[in-house]
């Protein structure tokens, strides 16, 4: 089967002026460009989706890439990449792994190429949940009791919502919808490990990604299960049905960076999210523009780290020759098939561009010195930051051999 390249139909004036409307404002807090090429996404077209249909992408590496997060792992001799390595990756991701296989026989992966199925019906009566700003801190508050580490909220757009998503029995198209009456969504950020991210790449730093994976598995679903008790509809979600960054930008949780990740002021983009659309009446956050994209202006760290050159260089524009990029947004944009090329070739996924981040720090007095002069103080401040940065922030890899040595003395603990 060949999947035709992104071209839904092209958004007609009446549809681009309503979108104008409801979100011009909000896309100008948020710093986002929108251009009249703008089209919606199609989940065919994601480079992890393209790795099962595209014979521009699928090779025997991609192949074994998928296989090496079952029973079928490469372990090999380089630090990092032992059958102790992978096993450790592969049971991070259990739990994620149980929810997104258990509707694969009807075609869904849930959880990634399909939003996770409910398994609490809609209460018949709706709570009486009195005022929206109450509501809303309490919702925020149980999020975190669940274990998400940073919760925001933004209003539905349906801009960032997939076309179609594909059925995995046979990686046709099919619709991606919602229930309607969807108007809120609720974004939680899950913070990944410090000391697994600082040995990428490796096997072993993919138990970080595994781990917030099967995290957010159980609190989203907790969450909305939660908000279906109550009378509301909630979808649970994490790489599925939309595109989460924008919806994060939107919730005000952080900036988008060259790195093509989230920046948060409080862990930079060492996070992942997952989200839950609602139609529990909730107050939106705002959008905060917070001086990290300005950084990345000036700042190529990532794309100097990155070992395929698969990140830009010069400014973020608009468009890219990958049908796996977002037509008519200006940002930054990744050459998506030399990075998922590389993580084909290595068999697990690298974030070296996320280890090397400058605002990828634990937090420490000296880390939030370095953040306020990196934001706080305008160009001056961002330039000796810079300095800083490349003088004595600059982390050599941890090496995995060093993070199990550890593990033993209970210092990763």
């Amino acid at each position: 089967m060949v999947w035709p390249s992104n071209s839904p139909e092209a958004v007609s004036d009446e549809q681009w002026d309503d979108w104008q409307r409801r979100f011009a404002d909000s896309d100008a807090e948020a710093g986002f460009e929108v251009t009249r090429d703008f089209v919606p996404f199609s989940q065919m077209n994601d480079m992890f989706t393209r790795a099962f249909w595209d014979p521009l992408v699928r090779t025997d590496d991609t192949d074994a890439f998928f296989a090496s997060y079952r029973m079928e792992a490469a372990p090999r001799g380089a630090g990092g990449f032992s059958q102790k390595d992978f096993a450790l990756r592969n049971a991070a991701w259990a739990i994620s792994d149980i929810i997104s296989d258990r509707a694969a026989a009807t075609g869904l992966r849930e959880g990634f190429q399909g939003a996770i199925a409910h398994d609490t019906p809609v209460a018949p009566m709706r709570a009486d949940l009195g005022d929206p700003a109450d509501e809303t801190a309490e919702i925020k508050a149980l999020a975190k009791m669940f274990g998400a580490d940073l919760v925001g909220i933004t209003e539905i757009d349906e801009r960032w919502h997939y076309t179609h998503r594909p059925d995995v029995r046979d990686m046709t198209p099919v619709a991606n919808e919602l229930p309607e009456g969807i108007s809120h969504v609720i974004v939680m950020g899950h913070a990944m490990d410090f000391d697994l991210v600082e040995t990428y790449p490796s096997a072993l730093a993919g138990a970080s990604t595994g781990l917030e994976y099967s995290h957010e598995a159980a609190i989203s679903i907790q969450l909305a299960a939660y908000i279906r008790n109550l009378g509301y509809q909630a979808v649970a979600s994490m790489n599925d049905t939309a595109l989460v960054i924008p919806y994060a930008i939107k919730a005000g949780l952080g900036e988008y960076g060259r790195n093509q990740m989230v920046l948060t002021p409080e862990f930079g983009p060492r996070v992942r999210f997952s989200k839950i659309f609602t139609n529990l009446p909730l107050l939106a956050d705002y959008p905060r523009q917070l001086g990290m994209a300005t950084y990345c202006n000036e700042c190529t760290v990532c794309a100097d780290a990155c070992p395929p050159k698969a990140l830009p260089f010069d400014a973020a524009k608009v468009g890219s020759d990958s049908v796996s990029t977002v037509k008519g947004v200006k940002k930054w944009s990744a050459d998506c098939e030399k990075c998922f090329g590389y993580w084909a070739k290595i068999k697990t996924d690298c974030a070296i561009c996320m280890r090397v981040c400058p605002f990828n720090r634990r937090g420490g007095k000296a880390d939030e010195f370095w953040r306020r002069l990196a934001l706080d103080h305008g160009a001056r401040g961002r330039a000796l930051a810079r300095k800083w940065h490349a003088r004595k922030g600059m982390r050599a890899r941890l090496k995995p051999t060093e993070w199990w040595r550890r593990l033993k003395g209970g210092r990763n603990l």
